[in-house]
């Protein structure tokens, strides 16, 4: 059994200023994933300047931001919501869906590739491999945060988290950390590494993020204001990743059926 290592929340603070972790890991996120993004355009047919990768990096950011916040209220709180509409600005009280976030990033995809012109499958397919290193930082920002906990376990590498009670419980912010973040952005990398057939690569990482979300949901306490949503075992992350990954199946059901030349990456 492990105890939670207790880490202060606050990276700095600067008088009133408070700098979270959580905050902190957001930016490596973006960086990251900015970074990724214009590697894989250095290499792409799509002719993107890197003054181009940071505006669609900065809508992306817009999008995680905005859509992950309104999708927490709309799937999570909405009772709080219809009784404080003002509520979905409160971010400082926390509350993001990563769900919520994917919606507002799709919407911020599209009036970026409308803008320059570009298919929004084929903007799509570059930015999909990057995205798994960002939810590696945010759930990392989870765990240093001690929030989003797991369900009473006795493994031997269950954590005791004291804030929560005495029971030792999932890491489930690490198991989503190493199988949404690191195992997803590494097979996604190696399957995007070659020419893929257009909504390929986006439809893989939908798939492949809801499959890894929908088991990791058996290790995480559901939310204590919410429960069990169907079946007494079905959780509400279980609920909207079934939507996903039937989107990611009809994408890739579209590049099945694409009959032009495969011109989206090179061999690197």
């Amino acid at each position: 059994m492990l105890n939670y290592p207790q880490i202060d929340p606050v990276a700095i603070q600067l008088g009133p200023l408070a700098i979270h972790w959580y905050g902190l890991t957001y930016l490596a996120a973006f960086a990251l994933c900015g970074w990724l993004v214009m590697r894989r355009a250095a290499r792409d047919d799509l002719p993107l300047a890197p003054g181009r990768i940071s505006d669609l990096i900065n809508w992306v950011a817009l999008g995680v931001i905005g859509g992950g916040r309104l999708g927490y209220m709309l799937f999570y709180d909405l009772s709080g919501w219809l009784a404080n509409p003002l509520k979905v600005l409160q971010i400082w009280d926390g509350g993001m869906s990563f769900h919520g976030g994917l919606l507002g990033v799709v919407v911020a995809l599209a009036w970026f590739a409308r803008r320059e012109g570009e298919s929004l499958i084929r903007v799509g397919d570059l930015v999909a491999p990057a995205i798994p290193i960002g939810l590696m930082c945010g759930r990392l920002g989870n765990f240093i945060g001690g929030e989003l906990w797991g369900r009473p376990t006795d493994v031997p590498w269950g954590m005791v988290f004291p804030h929560v009670d005495a029971l030792a419980r999932h890491p489930s912010q690490l198991y989503q950390a190493a199988g949404e973040g690191l195992a997803l952005f590494l097979l996604l990398w190696w399957f995007a590494r070659v020419p893929r057939r257009p909504g390929q690569v986006a439809g893989a990482f939908l798939m492949g993020y809801a499959a890894f979300r929908f088991l990791a949901e058996f290790a995480r306490e559901p939310d204590a204001h919410l429960g069990l949503v169907a079946l007494d075992w079905v959780t509400m992350g279980q609920l909207l990743s079934l939507p996903m990954l039937a989107a990611g199946a009809l994408l890739w059901c579209y590049a099945a059926r694409w009959a032009g030349p495969l011109k989206l990456t090179k061999e690197s």
